[in-house]
């Protein structure tokens, strides 16, 4: 409990709080946005009422995240002013312009059309509906982007020094655009865009295996899987792509990655360590299973390395990572997910293929709905260990090579800081608590089948399939 009087680790728990708490919300938000472009414009295409539908029903759960999102990264923008004002002042001029910028080009596009997308149906022309949605999906992905970008530049400073203590600009757009930036924002737009796939997916399994509007919520899984196609795979390559820079800029979070202790020179076969117990203190692995040449391959596609892979011993202790095993099975868990999602994905490929998924055989694939339940949840899971792979991994930098964690942190009462985080941590209770509440209810009442759309041109069609098996759920008055 010696922490408890540490005003640095309070902050740093402060911060993993609401980022990871917060970090829930946008994942599905900036995902389910682009399913939400696919399936109106299919609407807008075929005129089938169908896809109508599902753009109302997975509308309401978007709200719901859009809102707790909100709410929860509040919390996060005061912190750099009062737990890390060091740091706010030493890198402000681009850090804080480039927080600025995600606020007034991403959120604020994103929220003024927001309106629009929910409430407009019946208010304006469909095709004016439609450009709302765009507009709201490219501004939560803006969001993605300027946060990514300057989280990229903390990984590998760029675009200007350090002069007494004070990053001074010299280049916007080589800040902005510093060796981190691509390939960090495309792992997490797939990220994203992945997670959002498979938690519609999962819900559209679990109203198939109660053989809940099972016709209806078969057409949605078989528009998320088309997207997983190329999603799932790409989402693999662009992590090795990770994997890779990582390898060359910052090779002592690699070294935590792999628990790898002693350097592998050039020229020898690396191995690859697929499970071990680091020990911190003992500078070693108590236990260790090893795949001979895997890391190799996995690095430079090479049976032997043309570049030596460094070990934690290569730095002086205050100089390298810590909490050694965090790092190590955080990204042992991001890519086994990574994995388990493409294995879903082809498997229930090869089932759409055989028929399978045709609206009168699903409901008898109940292994593979309950698969696609529990990868629901799991994109989640792979997005906060990777980014404790990304955070944790750059200690004790949080400017890589430039500023430590420890001189950035605000010289607080340890008391102020422990009230703050208690009442962050039981608003965040109430947040899930509401959040699980009204999305549960959203599921639990289901899609309104009978809602009439706004005409396109002429009256919109019936889907053949929904006017044959879905039944009249109304009042018989209201039949007659």
């Amino acid at each position: 409990m010696q922490f408890l009087g540490d005003t640095v680790a309070l902050s740093r728990i402060q911060f993993a709080l609401t980022a990871i708490f917060h970090m829930l919300w946008p994942v599905l938000t900036t995902g389910m946005a682009i399913y939400l472009i696919i399936i109106e414009g299919l609407w807008l295409k075929t005129r089938n009422l169908q896809y109508y539908h599902h753009a109302r029903f997975w509308s309401k759960l978007y709200v719901l995240n859009f809102g707790i999102g909100v709410a929860s990264g509040l919390p996060m923008a005061f912190q750099f002013g009062l737990n890390w004002a060091p740091f706010s002042e030493s890198v402000g001029d681009f850090f804080g312009t480039v927080l600025g910028f995600e606020g007034t080009m991403a959120f604020m596009l994103e929220a003024s059309f927001l309106g629009i997308m929910l409430f407009g149906w019946e208010r304006v022309p469909p095709v004016i509906h439609f450009i709302s949605t765009i507009l709201v999906a490219i501004g939560a992905n803006l969001s993605t982007f300027w946060i990514l970008a300057a989280n990229s530049w903390l990984q590998t400073p760029a675009g200007g020094e350090f002069v007494n203590g004070r990053f001074v600009v010299q280049d916007y757009f080589q800040a902005i655009a510093n060796p981190f930036m691509v390939k960090s924002f495309l792992h997490m737009f797939f990220a994203t865009l992945e997670t959002s796939l498979f938690v519609i997916g999962g819900i559209s399994a679990w109203y198939v295996l109660n053989q809940r509007h099972a016709e209806f919520f078969s057409k949605s899984l078989k528009v998320i899987l088309a997207g997983l196609i190329i999603v799932a795979p790409l989402q693999i390559f662009i992590g090795h792509l990770s994997a890779e820079q990582v390898y060359h800029y910052q090779p002592a979070k690699l070294a935590a990655m792999e628990a790898q202790w002693d350097t592998i020179p050039a020229g020898e076969r690396a191995d690859w360590s697929l499970l071990a117990i680091p020990n911190d203190r003992a500078e070693r692995n108590e236990w260790e299973v090893k795949i001979p040449g895997a890391l190799s391959y996995l690095l430079e596609l090479k049976p032997a390395l043309d570049e030596p892979v460094k070990g934690l011993k290569e730095w002086e202790p205050a100089n390298r990572p810590h909490m050694i095993g965090l790092i190590y099975y955080s990204f042992r868990i991001m890519s086994g997910i990574g994995m388990f999602f493409a294995a879903l994905m082809g498997i229930s490929v090869i089932q759409w293929l055989r028929g399978k998924l045709a609206a009168g055989a699903i409901t008898e694939q109940k292994w593979l709905m309950r698969a696609w339940i529990l990868a629901a949840p799991l994109g989640y899971l792979a997005v906060e260990t990777g980014w404790i792979v990304r955070c944790v991994g750059r200690q004790p930098w949080i400017v890589y090579g430039e500023m430590r964690t420890v001189e950035s942190a605000s010289n607080l009462p340890a008391g102020e800081i422990l009230f703050s985080l208690v009442g962050l941590t039981s608003m965040y209770l109430v947040f899930l608590t509401a959040a699980l509440f009204f999305g549960s209810r959203i599921i639990r009442k289901g899609p309104n089948l009978e809602l009439p759309a706004p005409v396109i041109g002429s009256q919109p069609k019936l889907g053949i399939e929904l006017a044959q098996h879905e039944p009249d759920r109304r009042p018989a008055e209201a039949q007659q």
